[in-house]
């Protein structure tokens, strides 16, 4: 007869087993930030994908040995090099600059609490600042504003989005700012259906939503019958007014995340477009930011070469003598001159590195106008490929 298993015990041990990881996961992270400060004496780059290659393989097959699937260790220990990177990057960034070291910030984006904009500006500094002060607005000029006046450190942007793409007011808000760009991440977007009370979706006659979220779930919400769209500021308020109307016969389009802090809950799950869906955003702040030679880092250029024709393929081409990636090319209409368009160029290259100083100056040889928009870590972190035949 099979002994009888007490669910409360096993639950518990789990807990004390879960409790011990912790544990064990923040002294690894302390030991990769002595692997940051080592990398300081000796200015060597943050990552080492071949060291990094190997682990992973070796883990793969210990992990084999004890009954572990092999995409399991590998997810987990993709996330563990991650966060290892971010934070020796972190580190190594405030020593650079460390005058804007302090363990309260404030930050200024759209909408309110639970918004994408919300969520980023958390996850950005989680592992930069011990407090942040929300500031939500209810348009990105006012973001602009607010740390154009000293009121805010930090504004928090979205520039693109893998389902929709370009967000072209923030770019064309950036023609006229003297701001920096001094950081970037990038948030995962997983649309929901969110509801404040139990219903479901043949009930549903309005939903909730800002613009964007609307693009970007626009095959889910063409199918649906006699329902209206009504447009909000943010996702923020959309869910804040769902929230208050406590109605069977209303929804809102946003993460299920942000929709726990107003007690909302998911109708419909995965309703994008596309099923990977990424926001991009930036950091705004009134000082640019030095980058420390071994984080692999971007450099934002706004340039304008009027009506002169192949002198944007002269730009281009400069870059590529120079062996400078162009990982970002935008056009944006100049306002007031009919048929100028300004050109946004991101490259992935540090401002301290020469061949890039030479660019630029040659580059102003064939603009009429060319300016630095901000050089910053990159933030999205490749995961560490393993071959398929030690999967």
């Amino acid at each position: 007869m099979s002994e009888k298993l007490d669910l409360n015990v096993i639950r518990q041990q789990i807990t004390e087993l879960d409790q011990e990881l912790l544990v064990l996961f923040a002294k690894r992270r302390a030991l990769t930030l002595n692997v940051a400060k080592s990398k300081v004496q000796q200015v060597r780059p943050i990552r080492d994908k071949q060291r990094e290659q190997e682990l992973l393989i070796s883990l793969i097959k210990r992990g084999k040995d004890l009954g572990l699937d092999a995409h399991y260790v590998t997810s987990i220990f993709q996330s563990i090099i991650e966060d290892s990177v971010l934070n020796q990057q972190a580190y190594l960034q405030s020593l650079a600059n460390p005058d804007i070291q302090v363990p309260t910030v404030s930050v200024a984006f759209l909408g309110d609490k639970g918004s994408y904009s919300y969520l980023a500006s958390h996850r950005y500094f989680s592992r930069r600042a011990e407090k942040i002060v929300e500031h939500g607005c209810q348009s990105f000029a006012d973001i602009l504003q607010q740390v154009e006046s000293g009121q805010v450190d930090y504004g928090m942007l979205p520039i693109e989005n893998t389902s929709s793409g370009s967000i072209n007011e923030v770019y064309d808000l950036l023609q006229h700012t003297n701001l920096s760009i001094v950081g970037e991440i990038t948030q995962p977007i997983e649309h929901c259906l969110l509801t404040a009370v139990n219903t479901s979706l043949d009930k549903i006659k309005t939903i909730y939503a800002h613009g964007q979220p609307i693009a970007q779930c626009s095959n889910f919400l063409d199918k649906q019958r006699d329902i209206r769209i009504e447009y909000c500021d943010s996702t923020a308020d959309a869910m804040a007014q769902v929230a208050e109307l406590q109605s069977d016969s209303i929804a809102v389009v946003g993460s299920e995340e942000g929709g726990h802090l107003y007690q909302l809950h998911a109708l419909e799950q995965s309703i994008a477009n596309q099923n990977e869906n990424h926001s991009r955003f930036i950091l705004v702040a009134r000082k640019a930011v030095d980058v420390a030679e071994q984080i692999p880092a971007k450099t934002a250029l706004i340039l304008s070469t009027g009506q002169k024709a192949g002198a944007l393929v002269e730009c281009l081409l400069v870059l590529k003598e120079k062996g400078i990636n162009m990982c970002k090319l935008e056009s944006r209409p100049i306002q007031g001159r009919p048929w100028e368009e300004m050109f946004y160029i991101d490259v992935e290259a540090n401002l301290k590195n020469f061949a890039l100083q030479e660019a630029i100056s040659v580059m102003a040889e064939h603009t009429n106008f060319i300016k630095v928009l901000g050089c910053y870590p990159i933030e999205h972190i490749s995961p560490t490929n393993v071959p398929s035949s030690e999967i």
